[in-house]
């Protein structure tokens, strides 16, 4: 293990992609430390995933603030007063404004369950079993002040069949989340993630030829 990256976690519900950044821990496949989880519900069963292992918690209600730059002012103060390194967005159901995108410029990480830039927004899987597409998947990216548009980190493709109800995929790309979110900070823990233009470089990274999809199979 080398140095332990400080993380922030913002949730508003489930924290299913906390859950696995916790474990990621635990098995020291991720080195880092996460100092606050803060979410804008306090009924987010996330928050119990983060008592559970002692990790500070924090609920600011957005309902108790008059603007939303005032609320993400204090989820920056929050955030800084804990000297945290990385801001990780797990399932926070919020638009942040340019005041938190610039206090931490390239030091916000979101996943967003399709392959982006197809179906940026919400109901994603609707949007693809609607389009007929054959692959779908999942994206971890840096977030920028424009809506799931940031540069692109890493991305998890699975097949879409044909009896795929948004239920059945949501639960296929869920696991896939778990994979590749933890992955993505380890990444840049380990310093191997530079922006060049929109895109994201990562260092010492090699290519595998055979890593083609086909859906359906050409043997189907």
């Amino acid at each position: 293990m080398g140095r332990q990256l400080a993380l922030g976690v913002l949730i508003s519900g489930s924290g299913t992609n906390l859950q696995a950044i916790i474990d990621a821990i635990e098995g020291k496949t991720l080195d880092a430390v996460i100092r606050v989880v803060i979410s804008n519900r306090e009924d987010a069963l996330g928050l119990a995933r983060a008592r559970e292992r002692n990790i500070p918690i924090e609920v600011l209600d957005h309902r108790k603030f008059a603007s939303r730059e005032s609320y993400d002012q204090a989820l920056v103060e929050i955030l800084q007063s804990r000297e945290v390194e990385l801001v990780i967005l797990a399932g926070f159901m919020r638009l942040l404004s340019p005041v938190f995108v610039k206090a931490f410029t390239n030091r916000i990480m979101n996943i967003h369950p399709a392959l982006l830039p197809s179906f940026p927004g919400l109901h994603v899987q609707r949007k693809a079993l609607e389009h007929g597409v054959r692959f779908s998947g999942c994206t971890v990216h840096f977030v920028n002040e424009e809506c799931d548009e940031g540069p692109i980190i890493i991305q998890a493709v699975v097949p879409v069949y044909q009896d795929d109800t948004e239920e059945s995929l949501s639960a296929r790309i869920l696991q896939e989340e778990h994979r590749i979110y933890p992955r993505a900070i380890q990444l840049y823990s380990e310093g191997r993630l530079r922006l060049v233009g929109r895109r994201v470089v990562v260092d010492h990274l090699g290519n595998q030829e055979d890593q083609v999809l086909i859906q359906p199979p050409l043997n189907g």
